[in-house]
């Protein structure tokens, strides 16, 4: 190919893309009933105005106050999915049987994180059903205050997270916090909580990757020592036992048992 019509074709190409914007910039104009104007047309190109007044109500600042704390909750959204909910287990898990099998990208990182969403979702229902139930309904119908319906909200997590929650870790973080000894579970802080909830999470989904690693050890075994009872020992016995090990993991029916064995692992 010729640089010529290299650089025609290149024109030709550029020229689609910029009519192909105008249309998609003059559609909305049209489909208005606008008439075209012969002119540089006004583009539909939308205005941002952002002001910031003085308060004339008290109500004002109360909802100028709610908005904040709206805001500030949606970008904690993230985190309160990872620390507050079963997903950093099922994420951790997930990833042990990635790298048991010895694959890198398969399933990729997309579907592996949507599955642990809609298992979370799915584990915690009754939580979240208890919150809506006891704490939301009641709030928009203007029957609680907020303090009680948050009350009513934090009750539930903090239920769950203190089932899942080992006695170790939750004395380790009562002694690193200086608290003295809690007497029964309400007088548990909800801030030595957490971190103790997400130590436990970390500690069973690592003891659950051990038993899952396990099998796929002892096919690489197998097929190590064949290969060097062979003398092929520049062959990676890894390539062999991949096809070895997701069949294993395939005629054993994997994906239900370990669906089964972590949603099952959550005492409710």
């Amino acid at each position: 190919m010729s640089k010529s019509s290299a650089r025609v074709r290149a024109g030709r190409a550029a020229a689609l893309l910029v009519g192909a914007l105008c249309v998609i910039l003059l559609l909305p104009r049209y489909a208005l009933g606008a008439t075209p104007s012969p002119n540089l047309p006004d583009l539909p190109i939308p205005a941002l105005n952002v002001a910031v007044g003085a308060a004339e109500e008290p109500r004002d600042v109360v909802l100028t106050l709610q908005i904040v704390a709206l805001i500030t909750i949606i970008s904690m959204a993230p985190a309160i999915l990872l620390m507050l909910t079963s997903f950093t287990r099922i994420l951790v898990v997930l990833g042990f049987v990635r790298s048991a099998m010895g694959l890198q990208q398969t399933p990729p990182n997309q579907v592996i994180s949507s599955l642990a969403l809609f298992l979370t979702v799915f584990t915690m229902a009754p939580v979240w059903n208890d919150i809506y139930e006891n704490a939301i309904v009641p709030y928009m119908q203007e029957e609680l205050p907020v303090g009680e319906a948050f009350d009513r909200i934090v009750t539930p997590v903090r239920r769950f997270m203190l089932t899942q929650t080992r006695e170790k870790e939750l004395s380790l973080m009562v002694r690193l916090s200086g608290d003295p000894q809690p007497a029964n579970q309400d007088e548990v802080r909800t801030m030595v909580l957490i971190p103790a909830y997400v130590l436990s999470e970390l500690k069973t989904s690592f003891q659950m990757g051990v038993v899952i690693y396990i099998p796929f050890i002892v096919i690489d075994m197998i097929v190590a020592c064949i290969l060097m009872s062979m003398g092929m020992m520049m062959l990676p016995p890894s390539m062999i036992s991949l096809p070895f090990k997701i069949l294993l993991f395939v005629m054993a029916d994997g994906w239900s048992l370990l669906i089964a064995s972590v949603v099952t692992s959550f005492r409710l």
